[in-house]
């Protein structure tokens, strides 16, 4: 747990304020991820992190570096779930099917439609913020990496077919995970989402 204190956070006559770094992310990401940057105010996330504006100023100077420690706290959290699933005794196959099944439970109802942080920057923020563009280059390059790793490991113990291209089958399912993000923003089941995952595991058979 990080806590911001007398250094960097005061309240009333000098007494320090202290407040846990990762919940006050946690609280801005679901802002910044039902709202979008632009929308999103410093009133919008002081209200959610249940901070004082000087609070948040003087631990993030600004909106965009609330943004910007909000986006490496999602996708931290993000990482580990998925190595979570794909790090087990499991066949590749079968860690590859978890790793899609991961997305699809995170693609359907109240969490589908915050959709995902890394998408919604892509197509919002990348553009016009090298910074960002990086972060999320970075973000698809280590999920994208992830799924080879799996494939080449299936390969190896025989549940995936030698004659599937690696990098390939890699960037369609990253494809797929990544749109499973974008259409879960519109309310689909998540039946609808595992269907999908189905119809993508026949890809490595």
């Amino acid at each position: 747990m990080t806590e911001i204190t007398a250094s960097n956070t005061m309240r009333g006559r000098g007494r320090p304020r202290e407040f846990d770094m990762n919940e006050a992310l946690d609280r801005a990401l679901r802002v910044f991820s039902e709202r979008g940057y632009h929308a999103t105010s410093i009133g919008n996330l002081t209200d959610a992190m249940q901070l004082a504006s000087g609070s948040v100023y003087k631990a993030f100077k600004d909106k965009r570096g609330v943004f910007l420690a909000a986006f490496d706290r999602y996708r931290a959290v993000r990482s580990g779930k998925l190595r979570a699933v794909a790090d087990t005794d499991k066949t590749g196959y079968e860690r590859i099917r978890d790793a899609l099944t991961l997305y699809a439970d995170v693609s359907h109802g109240q969490a589908g439609k915050l959709g995902c942080l890394v998408v919604s920057c892509a197509s919002e923020l990348a553009t016009f913020d090298p910074e960002v563009a990086k972060k999320v280059a970075a973000a698809m390059d280590t999920n994208e990496a992830v799924l080879r790793d799996l494939i080449e490991q299936g390969k190896k113990d025989g549940s995936v077919p030698a004659h599937i291209d690696v990098k390939a089958t890699a960037r369609l399912l990253l494809c797929l995970v990544q749109g499973m993000r974008v259409v879960g923003k519109t309310g689909r089941t998540r039946d609808e989402m595992v269907a999908a995952v189905g119809v993508a595991m026949k890809t490595l058979t």
